[in-house]
């Protein structure tokens, strides 16, 4: 597995919410390359359960929603915004088993839509939800100028 470096983390407008280490609410994921996929492990606290002790679906989906941009970023490598996010949650995510994991890769290119899908486990490794996220794209000329996409020699350290 290979450190996926956030290049947006020293902007001082970044503010994600799922990504930013600035912000305080948010879930400051970070990402690690493993094979085809992205990963990322986070440990869940109570701030964000729907019913006690249950991971929120609607943080679920956010998370998928992080990790599907990440996945444009590194495997098509551009910028663009979320077209579609479908979730299907399979069990309910106990936060007192441990960290979740996600795995998301890209499945394919449809045209300017990159197809990714995502797999959120719980601290046991059961699957929790599963999520196909539709991502549109532009070209990397118009993500640099329009979402300040650094390009993807930015995201890997031996690409630096």
């Amino acid at each position: 597995m290979r450190k996926v470096i956030n290049p947006f983390r020293t902007d001082p407008g970044s503010r994600c919410f799922g990504c930013s280490p600035r912000n305080s609410i948010g879930l400051a994921l970070e990402f690690f390359e493993d094979g085809g996929d992205l990963v990322t492990t986070w440990n869940a606290g109570p701030d964000y359960t729907g019913f006690e002790g249950v991971l929120h679906g609607g943080i679920q989906a956010t998370a998928h929603d992080e990790i599907a941009s990440w996945v444009v970023f590194t495997q098509a490598r551009t910028a663009g915004w979320t077209a579609n996010l479908s979730v299907d949650y399979k069990a309910p995510v106990l936060i007192a088993k441990g960290p979740v994991t996600l795995r998301a890769r890209l499945e394919r290119m449809d045209g300017n839509r990159a197809v990714v899908v995502s797999t959120l486990f719980d601290g046991d490794g059961a699957v929790g939800s599963e999520a196909k996220v539709v991502y549109f794209t532009v070209p990397e000329h118009i993500a640099r100028k329009r979402f300040r996409y650094p390009g993807p020699e930015a995201f890997f350290e031996e690409s630096r």
